[in-house]
């Protein structure tokens, strides 16, 4: 099948499916690193404040 200019001016979806699903992915994983990074710097702390920090030699 075959559209012609005027039709296919007139299709709409695909893209704008695909860039939002893509904004979402993009967003959860920059949310996951930032709690990564929290977690690693809370265990930092924490290690620092109970003196569980292993010496340099």
């Amino acid at each position: 099948m075959k559209l012609n200019k005027k039709e296919l001016l007139q299709v709409n979806g695909g893209a704008r499916v695909a860039s939002y699903s893509s904004f979402i992915n993009a967003l959860s994983r920059g949310m996951s690193s930032i709690m990564d990074v929290g977690r690693s710097l809370g265990t930092a702390i924490r290690r620092i404040q109970s003196r569980s920090v292993c010496g340099l030699r």
